[in-house]
């Protein structure tokens, strides 16, 4: 039965003798507004709660040592600046950020990484940081947005943005940073163009930086959606231990 393990738990003699064969998970968060309800420590928390959870339900399974690290706090989250409570890196500094955690992977013997990411903004950047950590250090790093996995055919957007989706599931992991929901009655349109990603300060301005209706939001469907996008995560991952 392969290993799981968390970075921060362990010690070095343990890291070096299983990083040669392992694949190392780095969740991606943010910590930016998500409305008048949600903690700006969301996109973390989610992030960090799929990759420590898939993790530990990939162990039994996997055919290398899984090794899970703390979360990145930060990400690319400068669209939310205007609305206060944000933290942003920039683009170009993230990337970087990204690109130093797999040098020292590589340069401890790591080989594998998987980026397991939970901001929306950082799409672009795990996705160019991939590609360059493949290329500068000789690693193979494949990307995962969290979301993407999710069943939620006929559900509200997701992830959307500190609506019913990522409300649920705080509602799940902390409730006691959830604030007061008021009911939204008349949801703002979000305008989408099919097969584009739109990036406009309109938009964001017109939905008042967040989406949908968390108010509907219950824990025990964030309870179920977490044990969902858990368990396809370490689908992945046992997967990914295959091939990477």
């Amino acid at each position: 039965m392969s290993v799981a393990l968390r970075w921060s738990e362990t010690d070095r003699d343990q890291l070096r003798r299983h990083l040669p064969g392992a694949v190392v998970v780095i969740p991606v968060g943010a910590t930016e507004q998500h409305g008048p309800h949600l903690p700006t420590s969301t996109d973390a928390l989610i992030a960090a709660a799929v990759a420590d959870g898939a993790t530990m339900a990939a162990a039994g399974r996997s055919d290398r040592p899984l090794i899970v690290t703390p979360a990145i706090a930060w990400g690319a989250s400068d669209h939310h600046l205007p609305y206060g409570g944000t933290l942003s890196l920039s683009p170009e500094t993230l990337l970087a950020v990204i690109c130093d955690l797999l040098r020292s992977i590589a340069a401890q013997g790591g080989r594998r990484v998987v980026l397991l990411n939970g901001h929306g903004g950082n799409v672009g950047v795990c996705h160019a940081a991939a590609a360059a950590g493949s290329t500068r250090f000789d690693l193979s790093v494949a990307h995962l947005d969290y979301w993407r996995l999710a069943d939620t055919e006929g559900e509200p957007p997701v992830p959307g943005h500190a609506g019913e989706f990522e409300t649920s599931m705080i509602l799940a992991l902390r409730p006691d940073l959830v604030g007061p929901r008021a009911p939204r009655p008349q949801v703002p349109e979000v305008v989408t163009v099919r097969g584009v990603d739109l990036h406009s300060e309109s938009v964001w301005r017109r939905i008042d930086g967040f989406t949908d209706r968390p108010e509907l939001a219950q824990a025990d469907e964030g309870e179920r959606r977490l044990e969902d996008l858990v368990g396809r995560a370490a689908d992945r991952l046992v997967e990914l231990a295959g091939v990477l």
